[in-house]
Formats: structure tokens, C-alpha cells, sequence
């Protein structure tokens, strides 16, 4: 996620060994420094643009990165924070490769969720942790356990149905409030707008407002929406006597 600081050896020694090196990264800085480890780099940012559907962008960038692979060249895709974490493009370019006799593998990697943790003071076994992508918490039917952590990435496209946008409006983000209402969470309850930081200069942005203030927030599309929990946890004491009955039997 940090220039120069999160990635690992192994990761380097991909970048620096391929003959052609595709980047997906969030600055242009990290471009730049990717470039100083190769000198065939290429970025798949272009394929972005706006009112294109996503799923359009995605299959453009799988055909570049396989047309190289069949050509026989050594190939590695750079994408910022982890590979596998909201990222398709690097699962289907290695599920297509393997598919296609080719070897491929990806290498772990910190994420945006690794910096929470750290930035927020977040430990996931504390109360524990539900992650949803936003727009898909709003379009299905969830659990939902106010006792817990609750962490909405990508919510500034919350409500999205065209996959084409780059941001949704407060109307939008209405309707998740009226969701996480009837939910169980109060219209005061403290939210945080958490972005990771990507250069070693910049801070993160950790913005707390109540969850009334959301509609009108200003909300970027690397956003993510963390809920603390809006209850205490309830003991089970069913499952707890039952415990007991048996540490008591073997003591």
C-alpha cells in the first residue's frame, strides 16, 4: 500500500525478473518507482474510464496480460495493497493461465484491511469483523451483528447497479442509512470514512462522523466505511453451562 515500504522480496524479485511488467497502482509516484525495477512496464489505468462498465475493463486487461503470457514471455501483474483483495483481475488472469497449461501464482501482499487494523486500532478477535462490499450489503440480504465490527468497502460507489460510475450521490447513500437503521444502528452513531495511506508523506484519512452525516460525506471510490459495534455482546448461557457441565466432568 506504501511506496517502497509494503512490499515483500519476493514480490520484488517477480517485478525485476519479468520480461513485461503490467501495473494497477493508485499513484502515479508508484508507477514511476515500479518502473525504476524494470524496463518493459506497463499500466492497465487506461482501461478505466468513466460510464465504461467495469466488467468490460476487467476482460481488456486479462486479454493484454494473457497475449503476452502466449507469446512466451515472463509476465507479472503489479497491483497496489494485496493482488487478491478486491481485485479480480489478478484471480481471473491466473485462473485463465493455469486453464490454459501455463504456471501462475500470486504472492501476498498488505492490504488496505492490513492498515485499518493498524491505523484504527482494530483487533478483528476483539468483538469481531463482517466485511461486505457495499453495494453488494445492499442488494442481498444479510446477517447482520451490531455487536461487532462492521467494514463497507468501496462505499463511494455504494448503490452502483451499472458498474460504470465512479461515485453515487447522497441519494444513494440514504438508502444504506435506511438499511443500517433498520438494522439496529442509531442515526448518532459514530462511523469512520478510512482511507489507507500510499505514500510514506501522507496520513490516512480517518474521518468520524455520525452515521446520519454519511449521505452528504465527501467519499472517494477507494473509501471504506467502518462501523464500530452498536451493541454489547450478549452471552450465550446455554453454550456457556453446557461448558461448564463438561470442564466440571473432566476435572
Amino acid at each position: 500500500m506504501v511506496l517502497g515500504a509494503h512490499i515483500g522480496p519476493r514480490a520484488r524479485s517477480h517485478i525485476e525478473a519479468a520480461n513485461v511488467v503490467f501495473v494497477a497502482v493508485s499513484d502515479p509516484l508508484v508507477e514511476l518507482w515500479v518502473q525504476g525495477m524494470n524496463k518493459d512496464v506497463r499500466s492497465l489505468q487506461p482501461f478505466y474510464e468513466e460510464g465504461k462498465p467495469r466488467t468490460e475493463t476487467y476482460r481488456q486487461m486479462v486479454a493484454v496480460m494473457m497475449e503476452e503470457v502466449r507469446a512466451g514471455r515472463r509476465v507479472c501483474g503489479a497491483f497496489y495493497g494485496h493482488p487478491g483483495v478486491f481485485a479480480l483481475v489478478p484471480h481471473r488472469a491466473i485462473a485463465r493461465a493455469r486453464e490454459e497449461g501455463y504456471e501462475a501464482v500470486m504472492e501476498a501482499a498488505v492490504s488496505a484491511e492490513d492498515c485499518l487494523y493498524a491505523d484504527l486500532g482494530i483487533d478483528p478477535g476483539t468483538f469481531g469483523c463482517q466485511h461486505y462490499e457495499a453495494s453488494q450489503f445492499m442488494f442481498y440480504k444479510r446477517r447482520i451483528d451490531p455487536s461487532a465490527y462492521l467494514i463497507l468497502w468501496q462505499i463511494g460507489v455504494a448503490g452502483d447497479r451499472t458498474l460504470a460510475r465512479f461515485s453515487t450521490g447522497a441519494a444513494f447513500r440514504e438508502v444504506l442509512v435506511d438499511l443500517l437503521l433498520a438494522e439496529g444502528y442509531p442515526d448518532s452513531h459514530e462511523v469512520i470514512a478510512y482511507e489507507a495511506a500510499t505514500l510514506a508523506i501522507s496520513q490516512p484519512r480517518m474521518d468520524r462522523m455520525p452515521l446520519s452525516a454519511l449521505p452528504s460525506a465527501v467519499l472517494q471510490l477507494s473509501t471504506t466505511l467502518v462501523i464500530p459495534p452498536a451493541l454489547a455482546l450478549a452471552r450465550n448461557e446455554s453454550v456457556l453451562d453446557r461448558l461448564a457441565r463438561l470442564q466440571t466432568a473432566i476435572d
